[in-house]
């Protein structure tokens, strides 16, 4: 019986604004997203058996229905009316809880690969309209790549690539509760928003150093405040070469962007041997934004 096997990236936001609430208790964003290669790998096959089944590398991942990717299958066979069962096996390598939309991303994949694996025919936005259900980044890592995000992250403008560059990603042992953190913060004259406009402008110029320069993120200031071990872990990326350092998503983990992959390891190599990070990897931007390469077996 064929599976498809697929990549799930992690992600970060070079920026994060919150521009208002909205009646649902959700929030307006405006967000510069962009894809890291850092990622989990994910095959789901075909089972005779109905429902959905799945087995992990990371023992203390819930397998059940409250787990984003086992909830992304199920999505699709209600929707497509497929009776039969899927196997999901999920490679963990993004760390959880991180800010990194491993979940997300966890459940693009596999609302991508079960298209394929049935043949459904079902469009890119046809399926980013299904993510949306499951979590407001499923749509973004289902597209990939860099984009501008709006709404609560389901409105995406495509973006050029970000230029190459190292991204080094440090996590610190920490748990920060993403509704604790949006229902914490408070708006008002005094906010300081990122210019979410101006890196736009920068990254489509191609010019790494602009789009470093106008990171941002409005969550830092409950968060870091919160934690201030955010703060150290910026400090150690900054005194050590990076152009930004900053927290992604509600947090906790801290990217920091590097045009010398050198500078990067030295940076990495410093917060290993530290306390402040529990969780320590060098990657690069994920350039492209074609469809999911999937490979059958």
């Amino acid at each position: 019986m064929k599976s498809i096997k697929l990549r799930a990236m992690a992600k970060i936001n070079l920026s994060l604004d919150v521009v208002g609430e909205r009646p649902d208790g959700y929030h307006d964003l405006r967000m510069v997203m962009q894809s890291v290669r850092l990622c989990d790998q994910i095959s789901v096959s075909p089972t005779r058996a109905p429902g959905v089944r799945m087995k992990s590398n990371l023992h203390c991942l819930p397998l059940g229905g409250s787990n984003l990717a086992v909830k992304a299958a199920e999505l699709i066979m209600e929707e497509c009316g497929i009776r039969s069962g899927v196997f999901i096996d999920l490679e963990k390598n993004i760390p959880v809880a991180a800010g990194l939309a491993g979940g997300s991303s966890d459940a693009a994949a596999v609302l991508v690969a079960m298209n394929l694996l049935f043949e459904l025919g079902l469009s890119e936005e046809k399926l980013r309209e299904l993510g949306v259900r499951l979590g407001a980044d499923v749509p973004f890592c289902i597209m990939r790549g860099t984009a501008l995000a709006e709404g609560i992250g389901e409105i995406l403008t495509p973006l050029p690539a970000l230029p190459d560059c190292s991204i080094l990603l440090a996590k610190p042992d920490i748990h920060v509760s993403t509704k604790d953190v949006f229902g914490a913060l408070k708006l008002s004259e005094k906010t300081v928003h990122p210019d979410t406009d101006g890196q736009v402008e920068a990254v489509r110029e191609g010019d790494l150093a602009g789009t470093a320069r106008l990171c941002g993120n409005v969550l830092e200031s409950v968060t870091e405040v919160r934690y201030p071990v955010i703060g150290a872990i910026k400090q150690t990326m900054k005194a050590r070469g990076a152009l930004a350092a900053m927290m992604s998503g509600s947090g906790p983990t801290v990217f920091g962007i590097f045009e010398e992959k050198s500078r990067a390891e030295e940076a990495a190599d410093a917060l290993r041997k530290g306390s402040d990070a529990s969780y320590v990897c060098v990657t690069r931007p994920y350039h492209s934004r074609s469809s999911h390469s999937g490979t059958a077996g």
